[in-house]
């Protein structure tokens, strides 16, 4: 599915314009976004939590000439679904 598609699924389910659905849709993505760069957590209770986890730097080797090279720590956004989710998935 796609961000059009999941807006037209929101607008038609809360009976709002398209317009108005993208605005919110637009606005849950971006707080979500500006919550993990803060490095806080989001969590919806049964759906799941999203979340940044720490990547400890680590040796790998440059595909082309095998040269061995360090890859830097980072900081990576992770989804971890929730009870809820899992079982309507699961059926």
């Amino acid at each position: 599915m796609t961000k059009a598609e999941f807006t037209e699924h929101v607008a038609r389910k809360a009976g709002l314009a398209k317009a108005d659905a993208a605005k919110a849709v637009d606005a849950m993505l971006q707080t979500v976004e500006e919550t993990l760069a803060r490095g806080s957590d989001v969590t919806f209770s049964g759906f799941g939590k999203f979340h940044v986890t720490q990547r400890a730097a680590r040796q790998g080797v440059h595909p082309r000439t095998g040269e061995r090279i360090t890859i830097a720590a980072s900081r990576a956004p992770r989804f971890t679904p929730g009870s809820g989710l899992r079982r309507s998935v699961a059926g």
